[in-house]
């Protein structure tokens, strides 16, 4: 059995990732916001925990994630204010991962998105630009680190129930439903091969844990 703690718990990726952890027996731990969000959370059968992660520092980060298997970073500004894209999606992920190491936590998936570079193309007068740049930096801060990491990237989300497989081989992002995500997640804390590995994916045919083992 697994603990995960995971951040943005009553995210929408996060809320259909939780019953499917929990449902194998493992135990997950949801950092929320908003005490509102408490019922609909341990509704999945996770663990409900109210905290500001923009507000937290490094060792308030790391006595949320001790005691825990495996972290998932699934939080997110939502866009449209810049300083605080920045705040959350580069500053919080950072500490969150520095946060990790000392409590000694290794295991950290990071969700990530399909085009996640530094010459992501997007123009910098785009409201999504600050986002791409807050993406990137966190997620080469998380392979410099000594964590046992992994980066999914899925393509552009939609709310359509999952198709039963994802395509790690595409090389343009299309589309992939948050319910494919959350699969994606519960079989890279499974599979110890994931780790160090950046996985880009769009819907697909290919059974998730086949899957993965392709994307090399």
């Amino acid at each position: 059995m697994t603990s995960t703690l995971i951040f943005g718990g009553h995210g929408k990726i996060a809320l259909l990732t939780e019953p499917l952890l929990v449902g194998r027996g493992d135990t997950v731990t949801a950092v929320i916001r908003n005490s509102d969000h408490i019922d609909e959370v341990t509704a999945t059968g996770a663990t409900a925990v109210v905290a500001d992660i923009e507000q937290l520092d490094t060792e308030q980060l790391a006595q949320l994630i001790a005691g825990h298997d495996a972290v998932v970073w699934s939080a997110g500004a939502g866009g449209g204010n810049a300083a605080r894209t920045r705040a959350v999606d580069h500053e919080a992920a950072v500490r969150s991962m520095d946060a990790a190491a000392l409590a000694g936590v290794r295991r950290y998936v990071m969700v990530s998105y399909f085009n996640a570079a530094r010459d992501h193309g997007i123009d910098p007068e785009s409201s999504f630009w600050h986002y791409a740049e807050a993406k990137i930096a966190a997620d080469e801060h998380l392979r410099a680190s000594d964590l046992d990491w992994t980066v999914l990237g899925p393509s552009a989300l939609t709310l359509e129930p999952f198709a039963g497989g994802i395509d790690v081989r595409a090389e343009t992002s299309t589309t992939v439903s948050r319910a494919a995500v959350a699969e994606v997640i519960a079989a890279t804390l499974a599979d110890p091969s994931t780790i160090g590995r950046t996985i880009s994916f769009n819907d697909g045919a290919t059974p998730v844990a086949e899957a993965l083992r392709e994307a090399h």
